[in-house]
């Protein structure tokens, strides 16, 4: 008699918070809906499927007809919903406690939107930490997915990974199911007839009685990655696939629930902390990355890496926030708020101060790799929105001192804190002495939210002016992971790094950075003093209402020229909607370089901000401005990315004292 195999087949569909509406838009046209209205028409094919919290909130309130699908497919248990946190945080990155309200806040929002709880969960890049498991379980959840290759990390063998494992910590248990690389590469990118083919063989060829082939895998991979639209839909994958696997005497599908409830654990295990095999490379320094990929290459070439690559392993998922200053920046202030927040009394804590926390956790823009949101401004954008909206909320609670010092990213150096209730300016205290972030509470905006340029390991692969067509053949189309592509044109000089922060206020003398030491000794505001210029220049940050001042006094007239670099994060970046005021007219927009003499006003105006910044000088300086770009790569390829407006002022040492002020102004929301 053949043996059957259990296909468990699930989806993971997200979408960022804060993500542009055109994006969720087209991604439900091209993916959410033909995949359910597909699906819908097999109830005998029974899968799982995950939505990050955010998403479902959005197709329910604008595709209510579609979500209805849904519904009766739960309804008719065709369907079993999967849990996770709320937001898609990483859990392993956030503290225990906002891991139990992330959890129990989606999962309770699953029951009452949808009629089901959730008995697994969804982790978040399959990021695994064994400290999760007892968040996980305290909130009823028995079991999660994670790779094969997690399983593999801890010295198990291809063919043992055809059931699901127990693991356990601090005395709680959870069950473990390993998803299968080889489907999560075959589905949808490989003919449909050959992915049934290679299911029926597992069944063939396993001696066990109850074996399970687990797939679970972005959902976006129908439809949104380059050309599965066509491939999914208009030529018919999914619907071979689905009435292949039905048609099949070997294959039948089940929800991870019911093998759960009828199988056994297949044993104990402890993984290693550890996240799906393309992170390895991920989440390394460039230089790191390169030796990884190189060894990698080397174990390929030599026929050895399919059997042996669980151990040449990179770096782990919190390597992101020792790789990027602005990603370890973001998590720290978000640890800080969670805990203001967890120490205030209970009758204090409200649903949106929870609320904006949590939107503070999604990953999203937390990481870079071919995925993640790191390069994109608007996903860390949202990020500040909720940060700076959960601050404002705690200080109206318990107001924090309007002066003071902390070491709030970990890396040895401190920072200074000054807020008005009105603006905050938090200034590092290095050698720059400049503005790491300048939050607008009104905006709920920090026009600090800039990008560095740095060296990726990918960029070995950009050839500056070639441009690489997409592949496509009758046997199957290429995945993400194997394309190059470009979206925009590269140069050489877009990918070089940069030998500064891109911060608020950043000196030079002659061309040559101002190095600053700290002077404490007045509260009021902020004051440095240089230490390699041969007169003292003596640089004063200051908060007034509405205006943020830096004063600059020289010690001497020179004839030499100073500068300072202003990078601004400006919502509408090269956009429409963003552009400069300048004796009443519009002489461009901040996606274009703005030459300028004499200039002692302008106005930085954004739409998509709903307010401007009414930049002035006590005296006339020359203004150059011009877009910042990084260059970074997705699954559409590499493109080039505005990360702030560059703003630098130049004017001659002819008088003791200068005078920069950035007025911030809201129009009403």
């Amino acid at each position: 008699m053949s043996q059957r195999i259990s296909l468990l087949f699930g989806v993971h569909a997200h979408q960022p918070v804060g993500n542009f509406s055109s994006v969720l838009i087209d991604a439900h046209a091209r993916c959410y809906k033909p995949f359910f209205q597909v699906l819908h028409r097999y109830p005998e094919f029974r899968f799982a499927v995950h939505f990050s919290g955010w998403l479902l909130d959005y197709l329910l309130q604008h595709f209510p007809e579609d979500m209805v699908l849904l519904r009766e497919m739960v309804d008719r248990q065709q369907v079993e919903l999967f849990g996770a946190g709320d937001t898609e945080p990483v859990l392993a990155a956030i503290p225990n406690r906002d891991r139990i309200g992330q959890i129990k806040t989606f999962s309770d929002k699953l029951l009452a939107k949808l009629g089901q709880y959730p008995q697994g969960a969804w982790l978040t890049e399959r990021v695994w930490e064994s400290t999760v498991i007892p968040a996980l379980a305290d909130c009823g959840i028995r079991y999660v997915i994670v790779d094969d290759y997690h399983f593999l990390c801890a010295g198990k063998s291809p063919h043992e990974l055809n059931g699901y494992f127990t693991s356990e910590e601090d005395g709680r248990k959870l069950d473990l199911f390993p998803i299968s690389e080889m489907l999560r590469y075959k589905i949808p990118f490989s003919p449909a007839h050959e992915t049934i083919a290679y299911l029926e063989d597992l069944a063939g060829n396993s001696l066990e009685s109850c074996v399970a082939a687990v797939y679970f895998d972005d959902i976006e991979k129908f439809g949104i990655w380059p050309e599965t639209y066509q491939w999914v839909y208009e030529n018919g994958w999914l619907e071979q696939f689905i009435q292949g696997v039905l048609a099949s005497s070997r294959i039948s599908t089940q929800h991870y629930s019911e093998y759960h409830a009828s199988e056994k654990t297949r044993g104990i295990i402890y993984l290693p902390t550890v996240s799906y095999i393309e992170m390895n490379e991920w989440t390394l320094p460039a230089q790191a990355a390169s030796t990884y990929a190189d060894l990698v290459q080397q174990a390929k070439n030599s026929s050895w890496y399919e059997h042996k690559k669980a151990y040449l392993r990179g770096g782990i998922w919190k390597n992101f926030f020792s790789r990027y200053p602005e990603s370890n920046w973001m998590h720290k202030r978000m640890l800080g708020l969670s805990a203001r927040l967890n120490s205030l009394p209970k009758r204090q804590q409200t649903r949106l101060m929870r609320q904006k926390l949590y939107e503070a956790q999604a990953n999203d823009a937390y990481w870079h790799g071919l995925f993640g949101g790191l390069y994109l401004p608007h996903l860390r954008r949202a990020i500040y929105n909720a940060l700076i909206e959960l601050e404002a909320l705690l200080d109206s609670c318990i107001q924090r001192p309007a002066y003071f010092t902390e070491d709030t990213d970990l890396d040895g150096i401190a920072e200074v804190y000054m807020h008005n209730g009105m603006l905050q300016a938090i200034v590092k205290l290095d050698s720059f002495a400049s503005i790491c972030e300048f939050d607008a509470y009104l905006l709920k905006h920090n026009f600090g939210d800039t990008l560095r340029c740095q060296v990726e390991h990918y960029y070995q692969k950009i050839q500056p002016g070639e441009q690489h067509p997409s592949s496509h053949s009758a046997s199957g189309i290429a995945s993400a992971h194997d394309r190059i592509s470009y979206k925009h044109e590269i140069s050489s000089e877009d990918i070089k790094a940069d030998d500064h922060p891109r911060s608020l206020f950043i000196d030079r003398l002659n061309g040559m950075f101002v190095t600053y030491q700290f002077n404490a000794s007045a509260l009021e505001n902020i004051h440095f003093q240089s230490k390699n210029t041969e007169y003292p220049v003596h640089k004063h940050i200051i908060l007034d209402q509405n205006r943020l001042q830096v004063m600059y006094r020289f010690s001497a007239k020179l004839s030499q020229r100073f500068s300072t670099e202003i990078n601004l994060a400006m919502p509408s970046c090269d956009g429409i909607a963003g552009r400069y005021v300048y004796q009443g007219k519009i002489p461009g927009g901040f996606g274009q370089l703005l030459e300028l003499a004499s200039v002692t006003e302008i106005i930085l105006d954004d739409d998509t901000l709903m307010g401007n910044i009414v930049l002035t000088t006590t005296s006339p300086v020359n203004f150059i401005g011009h877009p910042h770009y990084s260059v970074s790569q997705s699954e559409s390829g590499f493109e080039k990315i505005m990360q702030a407006l560059t703003i630098r002022l130049e004017w001659p040492i002819t008088t003791q004292e200068m005078t920069v002020t950035l007025a911030i102004n809201s129009r009403n929301r």
